[in-house]
């Protein structure tokens, strides 16, 4: 027998994964972002997605407690609502009436 004990390896710190890390690692069906990581998803300021929760037009959101969180469906189903073709495309020129 040995005289001396194993001694447990250090562990060396990890940085914390990137929002876009942890979206690549996610495999759990439903997943969800703070403000600044749907704002980061949709590479939209963070204040624009505030903005929107107050006057309306933005994604849908979830409140827990205090925190609001985005599903990432949700932030997805958003964006492809909004996707056209062309500028005159009538759907496009239905939703933005000042532009020709």
């Amino acid at each position: 027998m040995e005289a001396h004990a194993m001694r447990p390896v250090p562990l060396r710190p990890y940085p914390a994964p990137t929002a876009t890390q942890q979206l690549a690692q996610s495999a759990q069906p439903a997943r969800y972002l703070t403000n600044n990581e749907a704002a980061t998803f949709l590479r939209l300021s963070p204040r624009t997605l505030e903005k929107q929760r107050v006057i309306g037009g933005g994604p849908r959101f979830r409140k827990f407690g205090r925190r609001v969180m985005y599903a990432i469906v949700d932030l997805e189903t958003w964006a492809d609502a909004r996707s056209f073709e062309m500028t005159s495309d009538p759907e496009y020129t239905a939703r933005h009436p000042g532009v020709r």
